[in-house]
């Protein structure tokens, strides 16, 4: 058994905010993968459902996020599961929107939900940090966080979602970089730039143009078409005539 955790703010005042993205992740896989109904359980959420024969369950925890780790610490212990058995989906300010990594154990870096279960059970657990990018103010992430997604975000938001549940039974069986991919092949890929035309090179002229003997800047219709032998004979004169007719 494994238990899955979505982080977020309760009530429908932070539903769509950035700080949410955590409830969003686990109500989609309830959703895709056919869990059973939400219901209340260790001062959260819980749906149960299955990945073949790895049974999950969903935990939303209803405790407010600076409270997080009291929920999660109550139903890891009921179900007596070991840490390596909890995945906490979580919000992240230093990954881009739409770019999303696995991590194993690890300090909290000021996520306030994190820091909860850190001093309800310590860091090893592995996370999926769903980046949200930064406001560039250091003094603005409270306000930054608790704001609803920008309708822009819609796009980059959906499929990143898609691409979870696509990886859901990866992520359960412990494969990682098969989750992780899954997620990448639902995100737009970058156009690709394209390639400049080789330069050409310079062409050489053909030095059989110019008959042996002739003067530069002579080539074989200046000279007449004549042979080297007959160009050697002629005069002086007779040469310089044919350069310059």
């Amino acid at each position: 058994m494994q238990l899955w955790v979505g982080l977020g703010n309760p009530g429908a005042k932070y539903a769509n905010t950035r700080h949410n993205i955590g409830f969003m992740a686990v109500d989609r896989i309830a959703s895709d993968h056919g869990f059973g109904p939400w219901r209340a359980r260790f001062r959260g959420e819980m749906a149960e459902g299955r990945f073949g024969s790895d049974r999950v369950m969903l935990l939303k925890p209803m405790t407010f996020m600076n409270l997080s780790g009291e929920s999660v610490a109550e139903a890891l212990r009921f179900f007596k599961l070991e840490m390596d058995a909890l995945t906490v989906f979580h919000d992240e300010l230093d990954l881009a929107p739409g770019r999303l990594k696995v991590k194993h154990g690890g300090g909290h870096a000021g996520h306030n939900g994190l820091r909860s279960i850190h001093q309800h059970l310590g860091p090893e657990y592995r996370r999926i940090r769903m980046g949200i990018g930064h406001p560039g103010d250091k003094r603005q992430v409270s306000n930054y966080v608790l704001h609803d997604f920008h309708k822009a975000d819609e796009g980059w938001l959906d499929d990143e979602l898609r691409g979870i549940c696509d990886g859901a039974p990866k992520l359960a069986a412990g494969d990682d970089g098969g989750f992780m991919n899954a997620v990448a092949l639902r995100m737009p890929q970058p156009e690709k730039k394209p390639k400049k035309p080789a330069a050409e090179a310079p062409k050489q002229k053909n030095p059989a143009q110019r008959p042996t003997g002739a003067p530069r800047g002579v080539d074989a219709n200046d000279a007449g078409e004549l042979n080297h032998a007959e160009f050697a004979a002629l005069s002086p004169l007779e040469k310089l005539k044919r350069r310059f007719r």
